[in-house]
């Protein structure tokens, strides 16, 4: 189980006010609603603070970020990318506001501080615009970015039950 330097951190990056970026937001709230999580998780709002981030991450046995994730596909496809993946992706943004978590992710490397385990979990954004609704892309892979964010917890070795009522 990944709970050693403070447990798993489950980070929600986005700007709810940006229609698809808020993906990242949405699915830590819907996290939340649909899966009983043991006390070692810890869900994050991590908005889009940028290097204020540094200290949640640096603090973190493990972290898993949910984003919305430009990665060149069309629209609404889920991405999954580890620890091993992101050096690639230091030179690529990763999101729309995600120059910040960039420099976050590249200040972790260099200080030494970055956990053995960041998972970055996220769907492929349309065109962004001022709304606080997701495209209806986005919201179609909502689910599954949620499914797969427990999924990784599980895999972490934490006890993650899905709620009765989110069953129905």
């Amino acid at each position: 189980m990944s709970d050693a330097a403070g447990g798993t951190r489950v980070i929600g990056l986005g700007n709810p006010i940006m229609g698809d970026d808020g993906l990242g937001l949405r699915a830590l709230g819907r996290l939340a609603e649909r899966y009983a999580l043991p006390p070692e998780v810890e869900l994050v709002d991590g908005g889009t603070w940028g290097m204020r981030l540094l200290e949640e991450i640096e603090s973190a046995g493990a972290v898993l970020l949910l984003d919305a994730v430009d990665h060149a596909a069309p629209a609404g496809s889920v991405t999954v990318l580890t620890r091993h993946d992101l050096p690639r992706y230091f030179a690529h943004k990763l999101s729309p506001h995600q120059v910040d978590l960039r420099e976050v992710l590249a200040a972790c490397e260099l200080r030494g501080t970055l956990p053995p385990v960041v998972t970055v979990i996220g769907a492929q954004p349309g065109p962004l615009e001022m709304s606080t609704a997701l495209s209806p892309a986005l919201e179609a892979s909502l689910d599954q970015v949620t499914d797969l964010a427990a999924e990784e917890l599980a895999a972490l070795g934490h006890t993650v039950a899905r709620r009765e009522a989110a069953c129905a």
